[in-house]
């Protein structure tokens, strides 16, 4: 499971009564599950591949991009409302993941990371013993 945590939310929702509250997220994502995987569709439109580095520790996916300024030196400068600069999105994974598994694809200014559910978590078959199992098992222990 993807954990999301942000502490401007709360701040957020405490201000929201006294009128509305602007956020410019400089990462927009949407997580979904599909079969024995996440998906995590994080929004980088005007981001050259290069720019973007992932990385995990312990649980903790960093994601890292720079949108860089497109005009040149001394060119003037009419509107500039897109953003620029280096934005992080920071997405605090479960235990039950496999982070050594995490594949990345950058396509159209969205990546897209999968991030598979660990073989551990996964639902798996118990077997039922009988009674004189048991008993067998104690007395060829003893």
């Amino acid at each position: 499971m993807v954990v999301r945590f942000d502490p401007f939310v709360e701040v957020e929702n405490l201000m929201r009564p006294f009128g509305s509250v602007v956020r410019s997220a400089g990462m927009p994502l949407d997580a979904y599950r599909t079969g024995e995987a996440y998906v995590v569709d994080l929004d980088l439109p005007g981001v050259d591949r290069d720019s973007i580095d992932l990385t995990v520790e312990r649980n903790v996916l960093r994601v890292t991009a720079e949108r860089r300024v497109r005009h040149a030196e001394g060119d003037q400068v009419l509107i500039a409302e897109r953003p620029k600069g280096v934005v992080t999105r920071t997405l605090y994974l479960g235990q039950d993941l496999d982070v050594n598994r995490i594949q990345a694809d950058y396509t159209d200014g969205v990546l897209t990371l999968t991030i598979p559910v660990a073989e551990a978590a996964k639902p798996h078959r118990i077997s039922i013993g009988s009674g004189s199992d048991q008993r067998q098992l104690s007395s060829s222990s003893a």
